[in-house]
């Protein structure tokens, strides 16, 4: 099975991840032998097996980084929309927010630093108002809680109690939206 191996200095343990466009890449880390990581690349074959004949099946999941003409004309809508939108849920949270960015990437509509700092796809600005809140929200509540822990789905819940709703719409959709 093909894949691109990267090292890196940050990594703890072996990742694996499989795009949209049927690239296997796994992240190791550097003090890990080239055999340790082939054998879980072999463990893992039939899961690599079924993600790529996911996104066969499912060809609006191809992500793509926007044009640059397209991140120019969003971007500004989309700061606003992050800043409007944060202001407003946070009234409720009362979290410390850091920089807000928005960013022209392939495969998240959303991320949050340790220091604080929220990165949003420049797509949120197109997407429906209640979509953009659960993205935005979602990343505000990584402020409290770090992990997908049930503490964080009740921290989502307080101001979004239909997010499972919302989150199976955005990834049915992916970033094609």
């Amino acid at each position: 099975m093909d894949y691109t191996l990267r090292i890196s200095r940050r990594a703890r343990r072996v990742r694996l991840a499989v795009y949209s466009d049927g690239r296997v890449v796994v992240i190791s880390p550097r003090r890990l032998s080239e055999q340790i990581v082939r054998r879980f690349v072999v463990q893992k074959r039939q899961w690599i097996i079924d993600k790529q004949e996911y996104f066969k099946k499912n060809p609006q999941l191809l992500a793509s980084r926007g044009t640059t003409q397209d991140f120019a004309t969003y971007k500004e809508a989309a700061r606003a929309l992050a800043h409007e939108r944060i202001n407003y849920f946070n009234q409720i949270y009362n979290f410390k927010v850091g920089r807000i960015s928005i960013r022209n990437q392939r495969t998240r509509w959303g991320s949050c630093s340790r220091q604080g700092n929220l990165n949003f796809n420049y797509k949120i600005a197109r997407l429906p108002l209640s979509l953009a809140d659960y993205i935005i929200v979602h990343e505000l509540c990584h402020l409290k809680e770090f992990n997908h822990s049930p503490k964080f789905w009740n921290l989502m819940a307080k101001t979004i109690p239909d997010y499972a709703a919302r989150r199976r719409e955005l990834k049915k959709n992916g970033l094609a939206l």
